[in-house]
């Protein structure tokens, strides 16, 4: 059988070397095309109330399409756990429901550059950015927590990444920091304080049920990550300057490109055949890396950083979060630091070549981590407080479940049940 497996990985190791020849080849032209803010300027200056209004009508579609990634987007993401899709679904509507009220009201108590209008839609922007950092972080304990805790963990989680992105963007302690699009703020943060709520629960959840999918989840989950693929744009163009919308859009879709033909080859690579948790995961980690350098990067680096993730976010998948579970201790079960720990880093570290400061951009990122760890620990412990899941990865516990009826209009036996789940 090794053998076996190992002949026929031997048969594509030269397909897959040309191809990454091709990718490399054909990026080449566009990366050494010069800076992209050579290109010619083609959007026409506008001032005064009329071209606020307009831009504000812009966001406004945008932010309709980042609602749609937080609700269709993250929410059939997380139904690839199969008994748990009603619980994915309604933990998605109570993190964004609890989210977006909430970080807007805080910043409207704020003062001076920190204070935000609840009315103004950067303002709602901002909120769907918080909002989609907390469902980043409610995928490491999808399926162990009770709905009541999914909520508690929105109002802890928000107030935290208020701080941070206080801290990275507005105090001027990281003056400079580069992350227009959410790479360490966002993605990175959600992901690492998820992890701190998960970290030291392994033994709690060792011998009861696991999480289980299927084909009819996996779909659904594709849904999901097709839904976040073809929205993306609007979520890291959405608070660009009106003339970056478009380079800021064409880089979205190259990393997303790159990182799904690298998702592609490194899945044959490690796996010997590619896996659907990989296509549907790690062919967003372009998008989650991009990020950082979204409106300032050339087409052709966008792409290469997209490879990169990609391969990042697939080893990891397929090599690395079994060794990172047994040093956390804890199971992250929607591999939230294959798809936005590891790209986010990644996605922040490009931002060095851009930023003002190196150090500076550095020293954003660990203390983000940092941060992010930290308190997702605390919250973690506090969350506990609040009793356990009865049956992990599963609805049955919180939900009225339908049944199926059997031949015959007869309904069946309580112990032969059918239940169907989203």
């Amino acid at each position: 059988m090794a053998n076996s497996k190992r002949t026929k990985l031997n048969k594509a190791v030269p397909i897959i070397i040309l191809l990454l020849t091709v990718i490399i080849a054909l990026l080449l032209i566009p990366a050494m095309a010069g800076s992209p803010h050579e290109a010619e300027e083609v959007i026409p200056a506008l001032s005064g109330e009329a071209a606020s209004n307009i831009y504000d009508s812009l966001k406004y579609e945008k932010s309709i399409h980042i609602l749609a990634m937080l609700l269709v987007g993250f929410g059939f993401l997380m139904v690839f756990v199969r008994k748990h899709g009603f619980s994915s679904i309604t933990a998605t509507y109570l993190a964004v429901s609890t989210a977006l009220p909430l970080y807007m009201l805080i910043r409207s108590f704020g003062t001076g550059e920190f204070q935000l209008s609840i009315t103004s839609i950067d303002s709602f922007i901002l909120a769907e950015f918080a909002a989609a950092s907390l469902l980043i972080a409610i995928g490491a304990p999808l399926g162990k927590l009770k709905m009541d805790q999914y909520l508690a963990m929105a109002v802890l989680f928000i107030p935290a990444y208020v701080l941070n992105e206080w801290l990275m963007l507005e105090s001027g302690i990281f003056p400079g920091f580069v992350d227009v699009g959410g790479s360490v703020v966002i993605h990175a943060f959600g992901a690492y304080f998820g992890l701190g709520v998960i970290a030291g629960t392994f033994a709690r959840f060792e011998n009861g049920p696991q999480s289980e999918n299927n084909s009819v989840s996996n779909q659904f989950c594709l849904i999901g990550s097709m839904m976040l693929w073809i929205f993306w744009p609007s979520f890291t163009s959405a608070l660009v300057a009106p003339d970056q919308v478009p380079l800021t859009a064409i880089n979205t879709v190259f990393a997303l490109c790159g990182a799904t033909l690298a998702t592609y080859v490194c899945s044959k690579i490690l796996r010997g055949r590619i896996d659907i948790e990989d296509i549907a995961n790690a062919a967003l980690a372009g998008g989650v890396a991009i990020g950082s350098v979204c409106n300032l990067a050339s087409p052709g680096y966008a792409m290469l950083i997209g490879i990169a993730a990609g391969m990042l976010s697939t080893a990891g998948y397929a090599v690395i979060a079994p060794r990172l579970e047994k040093l956390i201790k804890g199971t992250d079960t929607c591999g939230v630091h294959n798809l936005h720990g590891m790209p986010g880093i990644l996605g922040g570290l490009a931002g060095v070549f851009f930023a003002a400061s190196p150090g500076v951009q550095l020293g954003g990122i660990i203390v983000t981590v940092i941060i992010a760890f930290a308190i997702g620990k605390i919250s973690g412990s506090i969350i506990r407080l609040l009793g356990q899941k009865q049956v992990p990865y599963g609805d049955e516990d919180e939900f009225i479940l339908e049944h199926a009826v059997m031949e015959g209009n007869e309904a069946t036996e309580p112990g032969n049940a059918v239940e169907v789940h989203a």
